[in-house]
């Protein structure tokens, strides 16, 4: 009898969707079957999908949005659905998979084709294409809430087409999900005080294998060799708690510099670099190229404090404990933690591995920083911290299993 066939589906790319990535190997490594499916939309993320697909062992259909006879229409009929969506009458799955995107159901049609035992969605349009790719095969679906998705982002709380889209897939999909996942403990609490769900928790943590082999010394701190602060996403852009960054290394006394890797938003980097000369910092930004999902780990090491500075508002911003937060401890590197109620409730966990800081508060953050700087007994600690918690607690190697204690109990016979 062949194991049972997973279909894992999201609209990203391969190499934006880590998590996604990481679920994938746990459940191959489990015995299961894989079948992804994802878009393929921004071509300079392309070469990182190829390096995905040419080590996986597991098939893959790539839906591309960027071309073909039928990009206009889909464009059309999701301004349609846009007018719509906000109207009782219409206030169905399908109208508000295709009002949240306009390639939700081709996503849909594309996992249909699959002959999974279970579909689990990522991102809210996985969400109505795992639940109809599931009705046609007449089989189990989940979803993957990574974000607080009715209060993703600011643009969108200020849409009334994506709130109510957001709302109506949520509403009436989450209670058929036989598999649910939140990515930090104040997602799934607010997941259960708005929808009535109770979601398993499962971090955004990293495997082991992705750590160096040792923990990593940047050496002392100099004029000549400053302080590397790190931080990594996708996307470097406004929103993400940088500004208020380069506001207090501007009142730093410690040489210090700020490395940004991922793809700048366009005229970000020229505004951010203008900040930055604006609040006193000596050294420019440095902007560093995008990497592999697999490599960011190793890729962190070798920088001084880590940076995972989200903002308060949108209300998931607050909720959620981003990659950053587990890359740096799996990399062996302190971090410096803004405020939000999720990082706060975090932080007594971390212990020396993590500064807490205001971020509204520029000269108490920037006094915080230039004290650890000055204690090279306290930095050594805090990396040691930092290291032990990442290879005892916080890896996928431990927290693969609620993953797959969920799957294995929607999948078993």
């Amino acid at each position: 009898m062949a194991a049972p066939l997973i279909c894992l589906i999201t609209p990203g790319h391969l190499a934006s969707t880590p998590r996604l990535l990481k679920e994938v190997d746990a459940l191959l490594a489990a015995g299961y079957r894989v079948h992804v499916v994802a878009g393929q939309h921004y071509a300079p993320v392309e070469p990182l999908d190829q390096g995905v697909l040419a080590a996986a062992q597991w098939t893959c259909t790539r839906v591309d949005y960027r071309g073909g006879a039928g990009v206009f229409a889909r464009k059309l009929l999701r301004r349609i659905a846009r007018a719509l969506v906000t109207m009782p009458p219409f206030a169905t799955v399908r109208i508000a998979a295709r009002a949240h995107h306009a390639e939700s159901l081709r996503l849909a049609a594309a996992a249909a084709r699959v002959p999974a035992d279970l579909y689990i969605g990522h991102c809210l349009a996985g969400l109505p294409a795992a639940a109809l790719a599931a009705k046609s095969r007449g089989t189990a679906y989940g979803f993957d809430a990574e974000d607080f998705h009715d209060a993703e982002t600011d643009s969108a709380l200020a849409d009334p087409a994506d709130v109510a889209a957001a709302r109506i897939l949520q509403e009436q999909l989450l209670p058929g999900c036989q598999h649910l996942t939140a990515s930090s403990p104040l997602i799934a609490r607010q997941y259960a005080e708005v929808y009535g769900m109770k979601p398993f928790v499962v971090l955004n943590v990293f495997p082991r294998a992705q750590a160096p082999a040792v923990p990593s010394d940047p050496g002392p701190v100099s004029a000549e060799r400053p302080a590397r602060l790190y931080w990594f996403s996708q996307t470097i852009g406004p929103g993400r708690g940088l500004e208020a960054v380069v506001a207090a290394m501007g009142r730093m006394r410690t040489p210090v510099e700020l490395h940004l890797r991922g793809f700048a938003a366009p005229g970000y980097a020229a505004q951010l670099n203008s900040l930055a000369a604006r609040a006193g910092m000596q050294r420019p930004v440095q902007f560093l190229p995008p990497g592999p999902a697999a490599e960011m780990v190793r890729l962190a090491a070798g920088a001084d404090l880590g940076l995972s500075t989200e903002e308060s508002s949108p209300l998931n911003r607050d909720l959620c404990l981003t990659n950053k937060i587990f890359v740096y401890l799996l990399a062996g590197l302190p971090q410096l933690l803004s405020s939000t109620s999720a990082q706060r409730a975090l932080a007594p966990e971390l212990g020396a591995a993590a500064l807490l800081a205001d971020l509204a508060d520029p000269e108490e953050t920037a006094r915080r920083l230039d004290a650890y700087f000055a204690d090279p007994a306290h930095r050594r600690a805090a990396r040691q911290a930092a290291w032990q918690i990442g290879q005892e607690k916080y890896c996928w190697d431990v927290e693969q299993e609620k993953f797959l204690a969920s799957v294995r109990r929607t999948t078993a016979p």
